[in-house]
């Protein structure tokens, strides 16, 4: 395990954090058929269609990052096992799980997760389903706790908390992660540290919970600080593999088993303070896919590092400082050639240095491609964490395993605003709030809200 960071900050404090030494739904019909949202056809195959789902609440689509900078809302897609779809989304009155059919329309009236405070990962189960969040909690900072709920039959079976006083720690904001393998789960993120060793700083965890919500063995108390993004998948054995976001060690680790002390294999040096890390995963950028042969690949936005070393200031010896190579985040292609190892070089998809990308997003794309998805920014400034510019569209790009394009970028009306399913026939689906998004100005006072949720679908 790592030391504890050595600030009480983390990415959703809306103040600029200098990197100076010692910082580290309710019922409702499904309306209308599936249509097409494509934009200029300049690869025809990727065609995206999707419908409307009437919400019985308001979802509030938008939140804060650093210095307010406006970020999707997460939404969660998951498929369960008989080919149905749970959409998880956030509203006032807790977190909403909405099932739809393997056809993407409503099958009921949603289950609301009473006061939970966040999507921080959805489980669908032919049954039911299981998120990550945050529920209320007793501790010397009053912060919530993060938790796995469990629903069978729309009733909660179980609810298990993952952090505590005996554990020393709370979760304000999740950025989360939670995964199944058929037998076990396992939730991945950010932890504050309330008492013990890693008092008032911030980190991340691991936790493993069976089928009938008992904690497991494995897993860790505290990994990456501050972990400015989490991935991860699950394995039928052993370790589920993990990437993190550091902003100490200054960028993207390999964290698989060992949390992420000075040995994590390094995927890319980002100069990660403030919020120029690129965004949460999963999200507001990137993900872990696996391929057939045990590969993996993992996409997000970068600046790169025209330059990496040590901290001659930092008497720990563990921080790290980064000057990046470009003023905007392009956006970006790593391969793992297993859970364990570090990847060669990323590989960029943008290089525009004017445009700034966000929101980027990954999934697998048929047999033997992956769909890279991301908003695009035109007259970008970038300053203390935060970048501007007038958004010009949401592009998707095919790529194989090698990162190589295979035809050009689509630019379309759908938007991702969270996690990606895949369902039994290969097609990808996902949920958003059908809105243009603006990125010239921050985000003060309370979030737009919608009504309504367009489910896509994208058929390889």
């Amino acid at each position: 395990m790592t030391s504890a960071p050595r600030t009480p900050t983390h990415r959703r404090v809306h103040a600029y954090r200098k990197p100076a030494i010692g910082l580290l739904a309710v019922g409702g019909l499904l309306a209308g058929a599936w249509y097409a949202t494509a934009g200029a056809a300049t690869t025809p195959d990727l065609t995206v269609t999707s419908t409307a789902v009437s919400l019985g609440a308001k979802y509030p689509y938008l939140s804060a990052g650093y210095n307010n900078t406006r970020e999707w809302n997460r939404t969660a897609t998951a498929v369960a096992p008989d080919g149905t779809i749970r959409v998880a989304w956030p509203a006032a009155d807790g977190v909403h799980v909405t099932p739809l059919t393997a056809a993407g329309k409503r099958s009921g009236a949603d289950t609301v997760v009473k006061g939970a405070k966040e999507v921080g990962g959805l489980v669908a189960h032919t049954n039911g389903f299981a998120l990550l969040t945050r529920v209320s909690d007793t501790n010397k900072w009053k912060e919530t706790a993060a938790a796995i709920v469990r629903y069978t039959g729309g009733k909660k079976t179980w609810t298990t908390k993952l952090t505590g006083t005996a554990s020393h720690d709370t979760s304000p904001t999740l950025d989360g992660q939670l995964t199944w393998n058929g037998s076990k789960y396992g939730a991945y993120f950010v932890v504050h540290g309330a008492g013990g060793f890693a008092d008032g700083h911030f980190g991340d965890k691991l936790s493993y919970v069976s089928a009938g919500g008992k904690k497991l063995s494995g897993g860790w108390s505290w990994g990456c600080s501050h972990n400015e993004g989490i991935a991860l998948h699950a394995e039928t054995s052993g370790a589920f593999t993990s990437l993190c976001f550091d902003d100490w060690r200054s960028g993207l680790f390999v964290s698989t088993g060992i949390g992420a002390p000075d040995v994590a294999p390094v995927v890319q040096r980002e100069q990660c303070w403030a919020g120029y890390c690129g965004g949460t995963f999963p999200g507001r950028t990137g993900d872990l896919v696996k391929s057939a042969t045990g590969r993996y690949a993992t996409a997000f936005a970068s600046r790169g590092a025209a330059s990496a070393k040590k901290n001659p200031d930092d008497s720990s010896g563990r921080g790290w400082t980064v000057t990046p190579k470009t003023a905007t985040h392009q956006v970006a292609i790593a391969f793992l050639k297993n859970r364990n190892s570090g990847p060669g070089k990323a590989i960029y998809l943008t290089s525009a240095k004017t445009v700034e990308n966000v929101d980027v997003h990954l999934a697998p794309y048929g047999k033997d491609k992956l769909l890279v998805t991301w908003e695009s920014l035109k007259n970008a400034k970038c300053s203390a964490g935060t970048c501007t510019g007038t958004f010009t569209g949401t592009h998707l790009r095919l790529v194989d395993w090698n990162g190589t394009p295979v035809g050009a970028d689509k630019v379309v009306s759908a938007r991702f605003t969270g996690d990606i399913a895949v369902l039994k026939d290969s097609s990808l689906a996902w949920a958003y709030a059908s809105v243009t998004p603006s990125y010239s100005t921050s985000l003060t006072g309370a979030s737009p809200t919608t009504t309504t949720l367009r489910i896509a679908r994208l058929t390889p």
